[in-house]
């Protein structure tokens, strides 16, 4: 008999990409485009295996349901997994992940972000289309020779440290687990958070989200900060404390942030809600800014990121099936 797969938060991409690679095998997909929480996972009935993705609630409530309808494993399409309760799943259901899709999609993505805000680029393309050529309030600053500050080094942030270091940038880094052999191939310096809020004029986060990690990026952390520093996300929306974020933004303590994720970002990323009132009056004030850049999550979304995450899921899911070691799996 063929696996049966309930497969949630669907889009168009995610069946082209799915479809595609499962001809090598064979599963049944059931595809949802609602994104798994308490209210729908019930559909999951009948099937042994959910897929879910960044923004699924998978809380207690959410394993309970899907262990009662048989439910064995959950094999998420995606890097992070602090939105799945995995005591409750303990013993229970079996938690995979995709660790690694496309480093360099969100890294090229980081820089982007750095770029366009750093040179207004996006200000530029709405002027020059209503025929405004002025340089007014165009200015940018050379990158060379300017410090960033890197908190987390992992695959992703090592790929923007060699990028921003072959732009003549001095790079100060964080992480817990410190590269030295790294930081010394390239010429970058380890160092504590407060010496990188103090001393960067960009600072990038790539760190996961946890206890120690969440709102790391708040009132008191951005009084540390160079005036007019540069903040970029494309880690995990609760890295900061948005609030704190819009008081920077307001007072000019804070010149640029680009951000690729949001704290409350479930009910709007992914989703087309341009025929609506946006209720959320932080990501509202977030949008009013033209120092902001805010996209939807997408610094992954390349051609090379989405078959590398169907042809890793698919993978984690045979391999349960086979009764193979999950090499990808999460445990609590």
């Amino acid at each position: 008999m063929k696996t049966h797969i309930a497969f949630f938060d669907t889009k168009p991409y995610d069946s082209a990409s799915f479809d595609s690679h499962n001809k090598d095998f064979d599963f049944d997909i059931h595809y949802y485009e609602a994104q798994l929480d308490k209210d729908n996972a019930i559909l999951a009935k009948g099937s042994e295996i959910v897929c879910a993705f960044v923004n699924a609630t998978i809380d207690s409530e959410v394993i309970d349901i899907l262990a009662e309808n048989g439910v064995k494993l959950i094999a998420l399409r995606c890097a992070g997994f602090n939105n799945v309760d995995l005591q409750a799943a303990k013993g229970r259901i079996k938690v995979v992940r995709v660790p690694a899709y496309s480093p360099y999609a969100v890294a090229e993505h980081t820089l982007a972000l750095m770029l366009v805000l750093n040179r207004k680029i996006h200000k530029a393309y709405s002027r020059t289309r209503e025929g405004n050529f002025a340089l007014h309030g165009l200015m940018g600053f050379d990158m060379y020779e300017k410090t960033a500050g890197i908190i987390g080094t992992g695959k992703i942030a090592k790929i923007l440290i060699k990028t921003l270091r072959a732009m003549g940038m001095h790079v100060l880094a964080y992480d817990v687990y410190p590269d030295l052999n790294f930081a010394e191939e390239v010429g970058i310096e380890y160092t504590s958070l407060d010496e990188i809020y103090r001393k960067s004029d960009i600072i990038s986060l790539h760190c996961p989200l946890t206890k120690e990690t969440e709102h790391m990026i708040n009132n008191d952390t951005i009084a540390k900060m160079k005036d007019g520093v540069m903040i970029i996300n494309t880690g995990r929306g609760k890295l900061i404390d948005t609030n704190a974020l819009i008081k920077g933004l307001k007072s000019k303590k804070i010149g640029f942030a680009g951000l690729d994720v949001y704290e409350e970002e479930s009910e709007y990323f992914y989703e087309d809600k341009s025929d609506f009132v946006m209720d959320d009056d932080t990501l509202a004030r977030l949008l009013s800014f033209n120092n902001v850049i805010v996209t939807s999550h997408q610094a992954f979304f390349t051609k090379e990121a989405l078959s590398n995450i169907a042809q890793t899921t698919l993978d984690n899911i045979k391999d349960f099936v086979d009764g193979k070691p999950l090499l990808n799996e999460v445990k609590a």
